[in-house]
């Protein structure tokens, strides 16, 4: 059985759930969801995890295909540490890792599908490549925008999504999902020509 892994970049507690840098695990949740799959915490994995067979999320390809949704219970920059541990234990290739996350340099709504390249100053991506010793995996890449003004780039991720944007958030997670199962079950470019904007 072949297994495919989407990790969701966030960090873990209440006070995080609704904070723009946590739009990775939005997707997690959003693609568990749609596959009415529970999340675990198994033991010495640092992550909460949903595993379910991937015919059984609606997507199509051949039964029997495991996906594996995670979500680190290491903070944004330790990321790396339960990418690692999840990779060897379910013994995924990076060339099957997709890493949904938010992206500062992508406006609002915009959405980019790709394949291996730096880490562009996303310190969860920095720690996933320093664990995997390789940045070739595939990456969700999720538009929030810049901070307005002189606002620091941290104090705007972590600050909670305004409620006025919180429908165009639900929108951007759901087809940011929808994208993640076209790239698992039709290939990268495939992907790419219905979904990057």
């Amino acid at each position: 059985m072949t297994s495919w892994l989407l990790v969701g970049l966030g960090n873990p507690g209440p006070e995080y759930e609704r904070t723009r840098h946590n739009v990775g695990f939005m997707i997690a949740d959003e693609l568990a969801r749609r596959a009415r799959a529970s999340f675990s915490a198994p033991r010495g994995m640092r992550a909460a995890v949903a595993t379910t067979v991937i015919s059984a999320a609606g997507l199509g390809v051949p039964p029997g295909d495991k996906l594996i949704i995670a979500k680190p219970r290491t903070f944004m920059n330790e990321s790396g540490q339960a990418v690692g541990k999840l990779a060897a234990f379910y013994q995924v290739a990076p060339s099957r890792l997709v890493v949904a996350h938010d992206e500062l340099d992508l406006e609002l709504g915009q959405l980019r599908l790709k394949i291996g390249g730096g880490d562009n100053g996303h310190n969860g991506l920095k720690s996933i490549r320093a664990h995997l010793h390789t940045g070739d995996f595939y990456r969700a890449r999720v538009g929030i925008g810049r901070p307005p003004g002189r606002q620091p780039a941290a104090d705007y991720l972590l600050s909670q999504i305004p409620a006025a944007l919180r429908e165009d958030y639900a929108v951007m997670v759901a087809r940011a999902a929808d994208a993640c199962e076209a790239l698992i079950t039709r290939g990268l470019v495939a992907a790419q020509n219905e979904f990057n904007s």
